[in-house]
């Protein structure tokens, strides 16, 4: 085991050759990750490497103001502070039930040499996952009020290494993921996921995104290997309206030698305050199923009229089906006033049920029956309206104990000129789940902003979509096998997301003829333990899962963890994810368009436990184009001294369960 750096040498105070240059270095707890912080010339600059390796080679830090003379040179420093940290916590709910939190800090506190002497305060924490820094604008004379233009922020890189990404957009992020290299990024949304020429892997993203522009990125003028932060703007154009004192989210830089340590790392986590709400009794992470997918397919409406959706009729024959089979969570869609006239440009009705719809009647027969409702907020994007109704919509489900709520943004947001990703809408995102605490409620935000770890702070931000999912392959082309190769590397590490897996009906012609999705059956078992979020979809329709064998897995494999480890991995290409729940383990394991055979150690599994493994695979003649139901299930005993060799078709999947015996 690397022993860790001692803090002693974590600060190294040098004077370079050239004149009024100073260069600041702080360590990871193992010495592996360098952070320099450079003031050259009065202009704060930094890099990273890793080892002997140049990761982050000299980037450029500071801000350009709408007035003033900008925060980019003329500094001196003005005092340095450095502090580390070796502690742990436990999260509400997770993929573990223990966070470690080391790190080494250092802080600069950075004056301008000539008027108007403004201070600005430049925050690292230096992780064995990476780092994160941040921007602190203390309370001063001589800046108060003030409007940000342009984050300096760089990200310069040294070879032109391989990236995921997907383009640069204001409104959402449900694209399919490029892989280029670097020199071809134009713009794009974050996390950016990049594969160095030396074989390390480096996320870039952000964490505690508060009060604050997200950001975006963009390829540098100056240098092909370089993206520059680029904020989302206000309608005048303006990225970030601000009073000191005042601090920015934190620009991440998560870093590992193999591409399951991006996944397994808690960097993000750990850069967010922590928990604010007391009483936490009331989050529950379940399973729940929807009226939703038949919507999707066509076989329901959202709206009213001969095929709506969200009749009483059809949420109780969904409840019944979700007591019987054990899943606590039926969310129903469409049940509201405002379905059939948003197109048109008006709004929704938050408490006003359809004329074949009784709320009442509902929850009755749901609460008769053990199931939670999941209620369901979609604002067309009228944010004015929302906010007025917010606190009635919220104190109709608080009343009749509904617990969780679905909010969607859907559309352009109005006023006219607001994005879904600038400042003004990361406050209402953060505002409406404030609001959902106080009245007990757990959120699954649809077109949000991106996950940033906030769900520490408030762990009733369960879960968000900010993806392409599932709901792609009923009208679209569809998300090809890769897709969900790429997502645990790079969406996922942002946070949870609600993909909404589970799709036994692979092709629904009856309803979309010439839709379909794009996998074996086996692999939407895994997704189960691939993807994660603490609220979980059994998406499918209930009569494609009545008297399905394949459905006991998806009864069975929880949505809480105790512990996740990363068995194998390439971008892309496949992924293997263990997760623990209290003394069980579940396996899933997907690939791309190719098959696969891959070898599995089994010695994370509990020493002198044997477990009883039941295993969903791909059939012989499974194929995601030409057989995709071709299945198997097969039980027997492993232990921790046991290699698995795992089969997996073009397309394919497989999901494991070991009851420890």
């Amino acid at each position: 085991m690397k022993k860790e750096v001692p803090f002693l040498i974590l600060l190294i105070v040098m004077l370079a050759g050239c004149s009024g240059t100073n260069e600041f270095s702080s360590t990871s707890p193992n010495g592996n990750i360098e952070l320099i912080f450079i003031l050259d010339d009065g202009a704060p600059e930094y890099m990273v490497r890793y080892k002997d390796e140049i990761l982050i080679d000299t980037s450029r830090l500071g801000f350009i103001f709408e007035k003033g003379q900008p925060m980019i040179c003329n500094f001196e420093i003005d005092s340095v502070k450095v502090s580390s940290k070796r502690r742990h916590w436990k999260p509400v709910w997770g993929e573990v039930n223990r966070v470690y939190e080391r790190y080494n800090q250092l802080k600069l506190n950075l004056k301008e040499t000539g008027e108007p002497y403004r201070i600005l305060q430049v925050e690292f924490k230096v992780f064995n996952d990476g780092l994160g820094f941040r921007y602190i604008f203390p309370e001063q004379e001589h800046l108060k009020d003030f409007n940000i233009i342009s984050e300096e922020t760089q990200f310069r890189f040294h070879d032109d290494h391989s990236a995921w990404w997907i383009k640069g957009d204001y409104e959402g992020y449900e694209r399919l993921f490029n892989n280029t290299t670097l020199s071809q990024i134009n713009t794009a949304n974050t996390p950016v996921t990049i594969e160095t020429t030396g074989g390390l892997y480096v996320s870039l993203h952000e964490a505690n995104l508060t009060d604050y522009a997200g950001m975006t990125l963009k390829r540098s003028d100056e240098d092909p290997l370089m993206l520059e932060c680029d904020l989302v703007p206000w309608p005048d154009g303006i990225k970030v309206k601000a009073t000191t004192p005042f601090q920015t989210p934190w620009r991440t830089i998560q870093i590992a030698t193999e591409p399951g340590g991006l996944i397994e790392s808690h960097l993000i986590l750990n850069l967010n305050e922590p928990n604010k709400i007391e009483d936490v009794s009331w989050i529950h992470p379940m399973k729940y199923t929807g009226i939703w997918w038949g919507m999707h397919t066509g076989k329901y409406s959202w709206h009213s009229g001969p095929k709506h959706g969200a009749t009483t009729e059809n949420a109780k024959r969904y409840i019944d089906f979700n007591a019987e089979n054990g899943i606590p969570g039926l969310l129903i869609e469409g049940w509201n006033k405002g379905w059939d006239s948003w197109s048109k440009g008006n709004v929704f009705d938050f408490i006003s049920p359809y004329e074949d719809f009784d709320l009442n009647e509902v929850v009755r027969y749901a609460g008769e029956k053990g199931v939670r409702l999941i209620g369901h907020h979609e604002t067309g994007g009228n944010i004015p309206v929302y906010e007025q109704n917010i606190d009635s919509a919220f104190k109709l489900y608080a009343s009749l104990g509904i617990h969780a709520v679905k909010t969607g943004y859907a559309g352009r947001i109005k006023p006219e000129g607001y994005h879904h990703h600038g400042q003004w809408m990361v406050n209402h995102y953060r505002e409406v789940v404030k609001k959902a605490a106080e009245y007990k409620i757990m959120i699954d935000a649809h077109e949000p902003i991106k996950p940033t770890g906030i769900r520490r702070t408030y762990p009733n931000m369960m879960t968000r979509e900010g993806v392409r999912g599932m709901e792609y392959n009923a009208w679209s082309e569809g998300n090809p096998p890769e897709h969900t190769c790429i997502l645990p590397f790079t969406r996922m590490l942002a946070g949870p997301l609600d993909y909404t897996p589970g799709i036994f009906d692979l092709f629904f012609n009856e309803y979309r003829p010439n839709r379909r999705v794009y996998t074996t059956l086996a692999n939407q078992l895994a997704l189960y333990v691939v993807l994660y979020s603490p609220l979980q979809m059994a998406a499918d329709l209930p009569e494609n899962y009545e008297g399905h064998p394949a459905f006991q897995f998806i009864k069975d494999v929880p949505c809480n963890w105790d512990d996740t480890k990363v068995l194998n991995g390439s971008i892309g290409d496949y992924v293997t994810i263990a997760r623990k729940n209290r003394d069980d383990w579940f396996i899933g394991s997907i690939t791309d368009e190719n098959e696969r055979e891959l070898s599995i150690a089994l010695s994370f599994l509990d020493k002198e436990t044997e477990y009883e493994a039941v295993i969903y695979a791909d059939g012989p003649d499974a194929d995601w184009e030409s057989n995709p139901y071709d299945y198997t299930i097969t039980k027997t005993t492993l232990t921790n001294a046991d290699t698995l060799s795992i089969v997996l078709a073009r397309g394919g999947g497989q999901a494991i369960m070991l009851t420890a015996r």
